[in-house]
């Protein structure tokens, strides 16, 4: 109660007169302190509700909390070594005192307190008192603090690491610091990777007693506390055991009613193991002398005189035991292979006959059939006859070949009726093809053999012109040639039979024409002058495909020497074919003048002929004297204009040597016109000047043509100049018309 009185004094001196005592922190402080210590050390009863455990870790932080308060509050954390009673302030407020360091490295953090690098004198009893001025209570925290310390790696101790199948072995784990409780765990690891736990709780020690070769391995000892847990290093426990009695094998591996058999000229291996730690010795006795030393004892090449008893003697140096093993080989000759089963049918299919063969050996191999349910026992050779039935489609028969050396072999026969097949049920080619029909024969036991049938169901003999047969592993292929679309359409048959049934098979073959090609039209067909050739040019109506063309012809002979020709009926000859698609005119020789001939065009497109053109007969070729009747008619007239022409330059050249002869070609002038005249131009002068100009009553002077100034310029100047008015012409001298008429003379 003195904490009390004390803490009321306080407020009373405070209500009496406020000096600032209680506002100063350090006569707080001193209060806190004072009523902690005094709460402490009076032994008051603790409030369980305050009361906390708390495990820190060795060299590790822990953080010890004062309690829901805020920052009004004054607080201090008091510490007390466990079996004392005296309380040591370590920290306040802001303030961690120099004892603090003792138990870590303390710091605050709000009124929490926090220890790093905690020690073991850290383990005791904390106290966090709170105080808010202004109030009665100072509420105490108290907290428990247990240091734990980790365990470190534990050591592995045994008495014995080499030790003897059947001996005691005793195993101790220690671990030097650690808080308890500790458990141990023991642990065996094996080579293959396996681990196996032997042993987990309180105890440090693990008895092997007696100790095996199933304990041999590594043991590892793992140690755990609430803190952490460490394991050992791997120790190896090494067992020393053996040998066991020898185990022998043998490769190729065969038995016989003695033991071992192997087969002559084969290669031989004799395998001997005996468990033992550590690994034994091994050495081979061939009736009981030294043959080999080594576990494995190979035989290339192995002869019946090598029949024997083949001992393995296995030792144990290091403990000095020994054991052995022995075996009897017994060698044989064994056939190569192995059973070979077969079926045929005799001839028409009388009998079926069943063969089962395995020759050679030593013994020889016997063979039976269905278990010596049919036939008998027999040697290297077994053959069982019987009738055929359709009953018998697949049935299934068995021979087994038995031999000393090895195990039973068998053979299979299951008789099957034929069973066809094929590629193509179907087959669409175009007209001129050459299809192949497949038709393959799957399973027929005893064999068979295809057979054809064309569209007709006729059988198809191999060496046909039409048809080719190629057979091959059960596969018939038929070829048919040349295909026409009317008659190698349809149905073909492939059949096949045996002794246990028949089977056939239906192939469809459809052949499509081309498409038909365009028509043709004569365009030209002449004959030629001698009428032994004929000229032909054609062109082609419409579109589609074609590859070329054919000319045919049909003859007559001639009835009556007539223009018109008859043409009798006749078979049309194909006289061109093979003609490219490109060309459009073709030349015919050989012609006999004496027979009428009708000529026509068809197109072609591969085997596919398009629709006749229309039947013509050649024409004659044209008349060639009107040509040169024209070309001779012009000729003249050229050559008349041509003379003409030369006529008319004479006169007019030589008008003074014969004027008579101008004076028929020109109109004729005055005399005195006449004598000036020199040219036609002078004449027409002439003529205009000798008229007269309308409204005068006088007559014009006449103007001197060219001529007649060149004369006058030459002339000496004593000459004369004649008025033209003074010239008159005479009545002779008059103009006269001339036609002149040209004929042209073929």
């Amino acid at each position: 109660m003195e904490s009390l009185e004390i803490r009321g004094l306080i407020q009373e001196r405070h209500g009496e007169m406020d000096h600032g005592l209680t506002r100063d922190c350090r006569l707080q402080r001193l209060f806190v302190l004072l009523c902690a210590l005094h709460t402490l050390t009076l032994g008051e009863t603790f409030d369980l509700e305050n009361f906390l455990t708390v495990n820190g870790v060795l060299d590790q932080s822990v953080e010890l909390k004062c309690g829901d308060i805020d920052a009004s509050f004054f607080f201090i954390w008091t510490f007390i070594i466990l079996g004392t009673d005296h309380p040591i302030p370590i920290a306040g407020n802001d303030n961690v005192y120099k004892d603090a360091s003792a138990l870590g490295i303390v710091t605050l953090n709000g009124s929490s307190m926090v220890i790093d690098k905690l020690q073991l004198r850290a383990q005791g009893r904390y106290a966090c008192t709170a105080f808010k001025p202004g109030t009665d209570s100072a509420p105490t925290v108290y907290i428990d603090l247990t240091v734990l310390v980790p365990v470190l790696q534990p050591n592995i101790q045994i008495n014995d690491q080499t030790p003897v199948e059947g001996t005691r072995v005793a195993m101790l784990c220690t671990v030097k610091v650690g808080t308890g409780p500790i458990s141990f765990i023991w642990q065996r690891h094996t080579k293959l990777g396996d681990t196996f736990t032997l042993r987990e709780g309180n105890n440090s020690f693990l008895l092997l007693d007696p100790v095996t070769r199933a304990h041999a391995g590594w043991y590892t000892c793992t140690v755990r506390n609430m803190v952490n847990e460490e394991t050992s290093g791997r120790y190896y426990l090494d067992v020393i055991y053996g040998p066991d009695e020898p185990e022998i094998s043998i490769k190729p591996y065969a038995i016989s009613e003695n033991g071992y058999a192997a087969n002559e000229l084969e290669e031989v291996t004799l395998n001997c193991s005996a468990p033992s730690n550590p690994p034994c010795h091994y050495t081979w006795l061939y009736n009981n002398s030294k043959t080999f030393t080594g576990q494995i004892y190979v035989i290339p090449k192995i002869s019946r005189t090598q029949t024997g008893m083949y001992t393995c003697w296995a030792e144990n140096s290091y403990l000095k035991a020994a054991t052995q093993s022995t075996i009897i080989l017994t060698v044989y000759l064994m056939p190569p292979g192995g059973p070979n089963c077969s079926a045929v049918a005799t001839k028409m299919n009388e009998f079926i006959m069943l063969t089962c063969e395995w020759t050679g050996g030593l013994p020889r191999i016997t063979l039976q059939w269905n278990n010596s349910q049919i036939g008998d026992v027999k040697e290297s050779s077994n053959i069982y006859v019987f009738k055929p039935d359709r009953m018998y489609d697949g049935r299934l028969f068995i021979c087994t070949a038995l031999h000393p050396m090895a195990e039973p072999a068998q053979c299979y026969i299951k008789l099957m009726a034929p069973v066809l097949d094929s590629p193509n049920l179907e087959t669409s080619i175009l007209e001129g093809k050459s299809p192949q029909l497949i038709c393959n024969l799957k399973l027929a036991t005893p064999s068979s053999e295809i057979t054809w049938y064309d569209n007709s169901n006729k059988e198809i003999i191999t060496d046909s012109q039409k048809y080719g047969i190629y057979k091959q592993n059960g596969i018939s292929v038929l070829t048919v040639r040349e295909t026409v679309s009317e008659t190698d359409s349809g149905l073909y048959r492939c059949m096949a039979s045996n002794a246990v049934g028949n089977t056939s098979l239906l192939l469809r073959l459809r052949v499509n024409k081309y498409p038909t090609p365009p028509n043709v039209t004569i365009s030209k067909l002449l004959y030629s002058r001698q009428r032994t050739e004929v000229d032909l040019e054609w062109m082609t109506k419409g579109v589609g495909d074609l590859t070329g063309f054919m000319v045919q012809r049909q003859a007559s002979i001639r009835s009556a020497p007539i223009p018109k020709r008859s043409v009798q009926d006749a078979a049309w000859d194909t006289v061109a074919s093979d003609i490219e698609p490109e060309i459009r005119g073709h030349k015919l020789a050989g012609l006999d003048p004496s027979i009428v001939y009708a000529f026509r065009i068809l197109a072609v497109n591969h085997k596919t002929t398009g629709f006749p053109s229309e039947v013509k007969t050649p024409a004659d070729p044209p008349n060639n004297v009107y040509p040169v009747a024209i070309g001779a008619g012009f000729a003249g007239m050229l050559v008349a204009s041509v003379a003409c022409l030369l006529v008319f330059q004479y006169v007019v050249r030589n008008r003074e040597n014969n004027p008579r002869l101008h004076d028929l070609f020109f109109r004729p002038a005055s005399a005195e016109a006449r004598e000036n005249i020199r040219t036609p131009e002078d004449a027409e002068t002439a003529a205009d000047g000798s008229e007269e100009p309308s409204g005068s009553g006088e007559p014009a002077p006449a103007a001197e043509s060219p001529a007649e100034v060149s004369a006058t310029a030459a002339a000496p100047s004593n000459t004369e100049e004649v008025p033209l008015p003074e010239l008159s012409p005479s009545p002779e001298d008059a103009p006269v018309n001339v036609t002149i008429t040209v004929t042209a003379q073929p």
